[in-house]
């Protein structure tokens, strides 16, 4: 019996924590794309953030980076929303009424761990809904072909570059908290929250890299979308 005790004491515990789960579609290969290369990723290092924080005693820090990331996001979807508008009213002036089918849509499972996961789950969605209009456009030759590829990529590569920024946080936020003395507590932290020992570093060209079955919008043909 003493042995049992022992050994329940030494095991930590898992820490119960809230979330949603939201079930979405998601059609283009845009926001497919951004959610395999992007979204858990973002999810891991908003969390390890709010762990490292509260670690080195700079719990006020979690609310000012929670709010830059928030405005980050924010500003982010103000130009998703403004686009998406301009190319309704496109639509609309061109008669357009149609909406296409996708060939290859996915269910997207979103675990919601904190209102900025809320947020970029949003942008994500916007993204699919500016691209189903803009591929309309392209179905019904009013935007062209080279107009197309372009703004497809440049709007997928600003979301992974966002989510990029919010990575560099955390990998930063890591390398304070062990100059600070405290890099066993946090390796026990992350190892106990279920967190890579060490944060996921990102090469300083990543932001304009796409994954091994993407093409830049030089060689992308729309016909192999």
């Amino acid at each position: 019996m003493a042995e049992i005790q022992v050994r329940e004491k030494s095991k930590r515990p898992h820490i119960s924590r809230p979330i949603f789960e939201r079930t979405f579609n998601i059609n283009s290969e845009q926001a497919i794309r951004v959610i395999r290369n992007s979204y858990n990723r973002l999810m891991v290092s908003l969390y390890a953030i709010d762990v490292i924080l509260r670690i080195i005693g700079r719990e006020e820090t979690v609310d000012e980076i929670e709010s830059i990331v928030g405005q980050m996001i924010a500003e982010c979807a103000e130009q998703l929303q403004q686009e998406k508008l301009r190319l309704e009213k496109l639509k609309a002036d061109n008669g357009i009424t149609e909406t296409p089918t996708y060939t290859h849509p996915r269910e997207f499972v979103a675990k919601i761990a904190s209102p900025q996961i809320a947020q970029f789950v949003e942008l994500i969605r916007l993204l699919d809904q500016l691209m189903i209009v803009m591929d309309t456009l392209w179905l019904c030759q009013v935007i062209s072909n080279k107009h197309c590829i372009d703004a497809r990529y440049q709007w997928q590569q600003r979301l992974q570059r966002l989510a990029n920024k919010i990575v560099t946080m955390e990998r930063h936020a890591h390398q304070a908290a062990y100059e600070q003395g405290h890099g066993e507590e946090v390796r026990l932290a992350r190892q106990e929250s279920g967190l890579l020992a060490e944060p996921e570093r990102i090469s300083e060209d990543e932001d304009s890299m796409v994954d091994d079955n993407e093409l830049s919008p030089s060689s992308e043909k729309v016909g192999d979308q």
